[in-house]
């Protein structure tokens, strides 16, 4: 061995896995050095992928050819499509999953992609020259060169655990921290700070009475988390739900003296969106019960998680609190839980790219950037492998736009905005989130992928065929006729109004009550053409059925966000000193030398620059 890279990357989680992928995919030689083999894709937190706008995240790293989708599914043991009261827009796919398979599976992807190795060791230090990052020095003393490095260090970079009064160093439970690494790339000015995060206690099930929970299943219909899923393979389990009550919120209060989040213990930030059990009690004292979600950790184990009792009390007032529980009265616990304080990176200091402006050819991606939840992290990662490819190799910047990719959205959020809490995706960050569905992310990014040569020659004849397929069955509608007389009975059968005039398919398909399969068996033309469709029918039939619905909300979508692409083709990165510019108010003078954009939209979204800045800009350049 060498120990020479075109890129390393440094942490095997859920943002490493992706970019050590994507570029050894497109052909860099690339070295993933873990602190552990056995720990590759390892769920820190909850055995699940996706949620609210998370999934969505997941199924474009699935169009864009990365793996946490195939992964997923195929260790998936409940899959649900959450937000169906809503539109498509906001249908989220979620899965819990098998932790232990979860891992083996990742790891048994990365084993066999050519180009990629794996080591297993702890990086202590970066090698900068001339302001460029050169290698990673380890704690076994072996230096490795590289053009190119990835951070994706996760919770471990001086990572300290909270139970009451106890403190602990790690990066997880029962796994050591990372020191020095921190320190070796803030030395060059990069910029750092401390967020927390927390997870809840894992539960015998062998304790529970599941005769006093409601019970939460599954789905299996046609959705999946991959395009190119097969069946999923697992047994489907159940998932089940409590409440909390007065008597457990008396407990939990009782033990608010020893808590780290209210005691000075902890300084730093956690994630406003998935805050701690005490944490909740304290913000909403009048609120009688909280909801508790309790979901199995695997296939055949035991353990179960709490999702919705996150905590950092001292163990004993956690399991007497959910003691108080009717269906934990007899609790068993295999864990308490906890709070992890970690280092993590100014976001506003990297490009689009993710490669920091402050050292070349150095990349970060995943909760080093500010971020929290598996999605998130994978999303950069498998943005920072292509572009750190392509700083080895040459070719234009990989960037995805806000009206492209929720993972578009997510990244300029953090370069162009920052962060002062962890950050957490949900479809309300995206202002065109009719654009973004979980139902087309293959049709807005495999073609991309395709051409830089990460999605490969199959999922791209899969995307042709559907798109195909999708087109015709569209056409088909727009151009079928419906005589009234013929239609009517079925009018009154599927409770809507009957027709004074004939009309073509599409407008009945546009009507809420009428859906493809319920209208199918009165068209017999229609009924034929539905038979015609190859591969996997029922994604065909719904990516055209909301094609048609949201017609209307779609066109006017993307007809605004063409219009703010107007302000995205005007770059003004190097042509501005914005220190000098006195008809910029104070604020934005700051936010623009700060974060330096690379385009006039990019400008417009940074918190303090307000329309009168920027139309300043548009008349400084002549627009």
């Amino acid at each position: 061995m060498d120990f020479k890279y075109d890129v390393i990357v440094i942490g095997a989680g859920h943002a490493g896995c992706e970019a050590a992928a994507a570029a050894a995919n497109l052909g860099s030689k690339t070295c993933l050095i873990t602190m552990d083999m056995n720990k590759i894709g390892q769920m820190s937190c909850n055995p699940a992928v996706g949620g609210i706008a998370k999934g969505q995240i997941v199924r474009e790293i699935d169009a864009l050819g990365g793996y946490m989708g195939l992964v997923t599914d195929r260790t998936a043991i409940q899959f649900r499509m959450l937000n169906r009261s809503k539109g498509p827009a906001m249908w989220s796919p979620r899965a819990q999953c098998d932790r232990g398979k979860f891992i083996w599976a990742w790891r048994e992807v990365l084993e066999n992609i050519p180009n990629l190795h794996i080591w297993q060791d702890t990086v202590e230090e970066l090698l900068v020259e001339n302001g460029a990052v050169t290698g990673v020095q380890t704690c076994w003393g072996v230096t490795f060169r590289a053009k190119c490095v990835i951070l994706t260090a996760g919770t471990f970079l001086n990572g300290l655990m909270h139970i009451g009064h106890k403190m602990l160093p790690g990066g997880r439970c029962a796994e050591p921290a990372s020191y020095n690494l921190t320190e070796s790339i803030t030395r060059h000015g990069v910029v750092a700070g401390r967020m927390k995060t927390g997870t809840p206690v894992r539960i015998d099930a062998r304790s529970v009475r599941f005769d006093l929970m409601e019970t939460q299943d599954g789905e299996n219909d046609f959705h999946r988390f991959s395009f190119m899923s097969e069946p999923r393979r697992l047994k489907q389990l159940q998932c089940w739900t409590c409440f909390t009550n007065e008597e457990v919120h008396e407990v939990l209060r009782s033990g608010l003296a020893d808590s780290p989040l209210f005691n000075g213990q902890i300084q730093s930030i956690g994630p406003r969106y998935c805050p701690s059990i005490e944490t909740k009690i304290v913000t909403f004292p009048d609120k009688p019960q909280h909801q508790l979600f309790l979901e199995p950790e695997g296939e055949t184990t035991r353990e179960l998680y709490l999702n919705g009792f996150s905590s950092s009390l001292p163990m004993e007032i956690q399991i007497e609190a959910l003691k108080r529980i009717p269906c934990f009265r007899d609790l068993v616990v295999y864990r308490p839980g906890y709070a992890i304080e970690y280092d993590y990176f100014d976001p506003t200091q990297l490009r689009h790219t993710l490669e920091s402006k402050v050292i070349k050819n150095l990349f970060l991606a995943g909760q080093v950037n500010g971020t929290t939840g598996y999605e998130e992290a994978g999303g950069q990662g498998i943005v920072a492998g292509i572009n750190a490819h392509i700083n080895c190799h040459g070719g234009e910047p990989f960037v995805l736009g806000r009206d492209e990719a929720y993972i578009g959205v997510l990244i300029d959020d953090l370069v162009t905005k920052g962060v002062d809490e962890p950050y957490r995706m949900f479809t309300s960050r995206a202002e065109y989130r009719i654009l973004l569905r979980q139902d087309d992310a293959d049709m807005r990014l495999t073609e991309r992928a395709y051409r830089i040569g990460l999605a490969k020659q199959d999922r791209y004849d899969l995307l042709c065929r559907k798109r195909d397929a999708v087109s015709r069955l569209i056409k088909f509608a727009e151009t079928y006729s419906i005589k009234a007389d013929k239609i009517n009975e079925a009018m009154d059968a599927l409770g809507t109004s009957r027709l004074s005039h004939g009309c073509k398919l599409i407008d009945l398909l546009g009507r809420p009550q009428i859906t493809v399969e319920n209208i199918a068996p009165y068209v017999s033309a229609f009924r034929a053409e539905l038979d015609k469709i190859e591969g996997n029918k029922e994604e065909i039939v719904e990516a055209a059925e909301v094609q048609i619905k949201y017609k209307g909300y779609i066109d006017r979508e993307r007809t605004i966000a063409d219009k703010i692409h107007r302000l995205e083709s005007i770059r003004i990165r190097g042509r501005f000193d914005y220190a000098s510019l006195q008809s910029l108010s104070t604020e934005a003078r700051q936010k623009l030398v700060k974060i330096d954009p690379e385009t006039l939209a990019q400008a417009s979204r940074i918190p303090g620059v307000s329309p009168s800045d920027v139309n300043v800009l548009l008349v400084l350049l002549g627009r």
